[in-house]
């Protein structure tokens, strides 16, 4: 388990009674002294909202920028990509869930430790950070702490993420991001919440922002009989080109993972197929995990 630390969160309100309510993301969690978020990373402490995964790095590797994944941003790029603990869905195909759903060991970084493990990489063709793995935006105080560092000494962030933040959040922090990928895990409100205990319209809202701030690539894992009709698939193209049709679109295979053991992946003719489709609105369209 990593060390339960106190860091002052941004972004809640208190109440008379010292309880809390978390806004950083749309759960809105509230919280009495001594609960922690859904998330595992934001706890109540003695009347304040504390983050629990401020510094602490579970994941850290240097990466080809395309398995972030980002096709169309610094090409042929490498990236140093970090990960915490926790995340604000629950998504039950959830492919990383050793990170996002428990609290494995951690290293303790410093926002200056980071960026300058970050700067040293440059001499192997490392250009920034991406924030990764686990869901970034709940580990938001040290995101954002590196992002303003690593900005200032010329260095690119990204963040890879579902794209579950308030409007007010993600506005602050994306002056500092120079890509992002977004989670899009379906197009219905449905999907969203029976497999996620999450929201659509909020992942929109982050596209939508993030698309008019920076260079944005959307990535859907494809579970067969769950998000894979073809209406579908066509609606959610269509949707991103409402927005622009340059956004990258990245159509994945799932493994049989978490809660989920089947269905199976999909065939690859299927996803072919499905790409293709989606390429009668979006110039881009991308097979993953074949």
């Amino acid at each position: 388990m990593a060390p339960q630390i106190k860091y002052p969160a941004k972004y809640y309100e208190k109440s008379s009674d010292r309880n809390v309510k978390c806004l950083l993301c749309p759960h809105g969690c509230k919280l009495k002294p001594g609960q922690t978020g859904l998330c595992l990373a934001r706890r109540n402490i003695d009347g304040e909202l504390a983050s629990l995964n401020y510094g602490q790095v579970t994941s850290l590797a240097l990466d080809p920028i395309k398995k972030k994944p980002l096709k169309r941003f610094r090409p042929g790029s490498l990236i140093l990509s970090a990960g915490s603990f926790g995340c604000n869905l629950k998504c039950s195909f959830c492919q990383n869930w050793r990170i996002s759903q428990q609290q494995p060991p951690a290293e303790t970084f410093t926002p200056e430790q980071l960026v300058s493990t970050a700067r040293e990489a440059a001499k192997l063709g490392n250009i920034g950070l991406a924030y990764t793995y686990n869901e970034p935006s709940i580990w938001y105080e040290f995101v954002y702490d590196c992002a303003v560092l690593a900005h200032k000494q010329g260095l690119k962030n990204i963040l890879v993420t579902n794209g579950y933040i308030n409007r007010e959040p993600l506005q602050e922090l994306l002056p500092y991001i120079d890509a992002m990928n977004i989670d899009l895990k379906a197009i219905t409100e449905n999907f969203y919440h029976k497999m996620c205990k999450g929201k659509l319209d909020y992942v929109k809202q982050t596209i939508a922002l993030g698309a008019s701030a920076c260079h944005v690539e959307v990535t859907t894992l494809l579970i067969p009989g769950y998000n894979d009709d073809e209406k579908e698939i066509a609606e959610l193209a269509q949707w991103l080109a409402s927005v622009s049709e340059d956004i990258p679109l990245h159509l994945s295979r799932h493994h049989p993972d978490y809660h989920m053991p089947e269905p199976q992946p999909l065939n690859k003719e299927r996803l072919m197929e499905l790409a293709q489709l989606a390429r009668q609105s979006l110039k881009y369209v991308y097979i993953g995990n074949v």
